[in-house]
């Protein structure tokens, strides 16, 4: 350890004596009146978040609708707002006695549906009347939509579906416990948030029903009992059995299902990304092998379930992980566009059709994200500015030609109109908190909506820099963002909280409102400490090369790029090096504890919050990506596993575990903590008794008086 030290001790001088901090941008320190935050208002974001303003689209027209003063108003080119409809209006069709307008979603131009005390209505805001009513079922979940005509959800394991006027259609009925219809699987892995997929009609319903008797159970303890009760889920751990995934396809004018036949890698493969063709004739799955290196695009026929051809095939030796559904171009039934990142390098678009045909899009070294199309242009944001900003571009279908569409510099978030003709624009930057826009496709503006204020500017918040420092491959520039305490002095030496997270689909730095900071990080420079954030390899947003460096060995790269921050710090005259803590919850508590027995000649204090301790005990889906098989990668579990790292403890470690965690499942700090006791090491332990993965509401205020208090004490 001490060669550790003296290396990092000598690489920190160097840093000292030839580079300073790759500062990009800086948010100057507040001069306001010095008011501090509450930990009220860091939680709940009261007084404190910047002003927004909600707008949908009307469907078949460009008018944008929001909601002013218990009014529904359609907000045009113009800037003239038209009444649609109001509470007032709404009360009488409704037969309701709502005190303001509810919150609703268009069913079609002239149709809404909201819901109030239970009770679902539609509404016809042109004719005045009501077009349907209706109370779902008790124990009603997982409930979707094909419109508003019919709705599909889930009482218990089985899947149902139901008219407006609450008619109700059983689609299954399976009285086996492991056997469930209907509901997320994979857990929520491959970009999966759903269990049921209508069809562009709405005459059918796709549904994914799993199989989990293979699957070994893990005990939460419910302590709300007289004597406390235990409850078993299922949770298929790496290396384990796993589930079995099927595709239903319901047919609602002859009530009857078909199951698609897609077995191209066995019982527990996984079904991604489902997606139906307009005309509903055929529908596609992304089929992934268990080991995801091998991903097959399928195209099905929607009457009997058949497979009738792959059209196109990835393989990667790391892993191939499809998170993208089809987007078919207006007008067509053959041609779509096909999102990957292991084609090029990069998450980039790709124009396909039917027949196999596929053509690249979107030529740019960078990730992008699909946003829309029109049927001649396609519409995508982009990273090739800056990976710390997201651009509006858009693509033409015939001569390839991509055109910039957002100019101002920062965070732009796209809603298109369903015409294609215009967008909403909301962005903000580390200075600008928030700004909507009504554009043209084109990108010129048609006129502003909301210009939000500093809702911080009487606050004592210290000074964000948003910097960049080298990974520790050399290869890349980490984004970072530096906070430094409210009347920052030079001269002082102050102490530091690295805040992390560090692992896949992440990335807490970017050029947004105040760099993306929680809340909590500038609360803590209220109280006089330097907080830290850094992105690393591992992270999302920097191409498939940047984020599968930690193949088969997390936390390593990741650990060795947080530490090229810390040097950093280190060589900064105001960071007090004999007082550095970190935090973070989940993968970020794995990183903390991570670093903190790796390095427990740096980090001081620590505190993790559902840390994963061993990858041997998460989940199937999730684990098995990142590490392989425990059975082809021991070398890689044993290196990341943090049950043999315990001994090396020397700091303060503070760990806190949702006791009814069904992510990261208790057997993860129980067993570091029975560690710890066999070797003598002293550590802090607190459980929430009734939280899940996320401490929640009052106990997360709680939470993070307890984080807080942490540092105070020991840091």
């Amino acid at each position: 350890m001490k060669k550790i030290i003296s290396t990092l001790s000598a690489m920190i001088l160097c840093v000292s004596l030839f580079a300073q901090p790759g500062i990009i941008k800086t948010r100057e320190e507040n001069k306001g009146t010095g008011k501090s935050l509450t930990m009220e208002q860091v939680i709940l974001g009261m007084d404190v978040r910047p002003e927004n303003a909600y707008y949908a689209w009307r469907p078949g027209t460009s008018d944008l609708t929001t909601v002013k003063e218990n009014r529904l108003v359609a907000t045009g080119m113009t800037g003239e707002d038209r009444l649609v409809t109001d509470l007032e209006t709404l009360n009488s069709i409704a037969g309701t006695d709502m005190e303001s307008f509810p919150p609703f979603s268009w069913k079609s131009k002239n149709e809404i549906i909201f819901s109030h005390n239970g009770i679902f209505y539609s509404a016809d805001i042109a004719g005045n009347s009501l077009t349907g009513s209706f109370v779902f079922p008790e124990g009603a979940a997982n409930i979707s939509s094909n419109g508003g005509k019919y709705y599909a959800f889930t009482i218990g394991n089985n899947l149902y579906v139901c008219d407006s006027n609450g008619n109700v259609i059983p689609v299954t009925d399976d009285d086996d416990p492991d056997i469930v219809n209907g509901q997320v699987v994979s857990r929520n892995e491959f970009g999966i948030s759903t269990g049921t997929f209508w069809s562009e009609s709405g005459k059918k319903l796709a549904f994914y029903r799993k199989d989990e008797s293979l699957v070994g159970t893990f005990p939460l303890l419910d302590i709300n009992t007289r004597t406390g009760s235990l409850l078993e889920i299922k949770y298929p751990m790496a290396g384990m059995s796993s589930e079995n995934v099927r595709l239903g396809i319901y047919d609602l004018a002859s009530n009857s299902t078909v199951f698609v036949q897609a077995d191209d890698f066995g019982y527990d493969q996984y079904l991604t990304n489902i997606t139906w063709s307009p005309d509903d004739r055929h529908i596609f799955i992304q089929v992934l092998d268990r080991a995801q290196k091998n991903m097959r695009l399928n195209m099905y026929d929607a009457s009997n379930g058949k497979f009738e051809k792959t059209l196109l095939e990835e393989h990667n030796d790391r892993f191939v992980e499809p998170q993208w559904p089809l987007h078919f171009i207006e007008g067509s039934n053959d041609k779509f566009i096909y999102t990957t990142d292991n084609r090029d390098g990069y998450k980039n678009l790709y124009l396909c059709d039917t027949d196999g045909n596929i053509e690249r899009l979107t030529r740019t070294d960078a990730d992008v994200l699909y946003a829309g199309q029109d049927g001649k242009n396609v519409f995508y944001t982009s990273a090739e500015i800056s990976p710390v900003e997201n651009h509006l571009f858009s693509v033409n279908l015939k001569n390839k030609k991509a055109t910039r569409l957002t100019s101002e510099e920062g965070w732009h978030n796209i809603s298109l109109s369903p015409d294609g003709k215009y967008f909403l624009d909301n962005w903000n930057n580390l200075t600008t908190p928030r700004v909507i826009a009504l554009k043209s496709a084109d990108g010129k503006s048609i006129r502003t909506l909301l210009e939000a204020a500093d809702p911080v500017s009487d606050y004592a918040f210290g000074e964000i820099n948003l910097g960049t420092v080298k990974s520790a491959d050399g290869k890349y520039d980490n984004y970072y963002r530096l906070i430094k305490p409210a009347g920052f002095d030079p001269s002082e030496k102050y102490p530091v909280i690295v805040y992390v997270y560090g692992g896949p689909h992440s990335q807490m730095v970017n050029d947004s409102w105040l760099a993306s900071m929680g809340y909590w990080e500038m609360y803590m420079a209220q109280k006089g400490y330097i907080v830290y954030v850094q992105d690393n390899r591992g992270t999302s947003n920097r191409g498939a090369e940047f984020e599968k460096a930690i193949h088969r060995q997390c936390g390593q790269a990741e650990m060795a790029d947080q530490m090229e921050g810390i040097k950093m710090l280190m060589s900064l005259p105001y960071v007090d090096k004999d007082r550095i803590g970190v935090h973070g919850w989940s993968y970020g508590g794995f990183m903390t504890i991570s670093l903190i027995t790796n390095y427990p000649d740096i980090f001081k204090v620590a505190v993790a919050g559902g840390p994963v301790i061993d990858w041997k005990w998460y989940e199937v889906m999730y684990g098995e990506r990142y590490m392989d098989n425990p059975a082809v990668n021991p070398e890689g579990y044993a290196k990341t596993s943090l049950i043999a790292k315990a001994k090396d403890l020397k700091g303060k470690l503070l760990i806190c575990q949702g006791a009814i965690d069904n992510t990261v499942v208790w057997e993860h700090s129980l067993s570091f903590i029975r560690e710890c006791i066999k070797n003598n090491i002293q550590v802090d332990y607190f459980p929430y008794p009734c939280a899940q993965h996320n401490v929640l509401g009052k106990d997360r205020i709680h939470l993070m008086d307890k984080v807080t208090m942490y540092f105070e004490d020991y840091l």
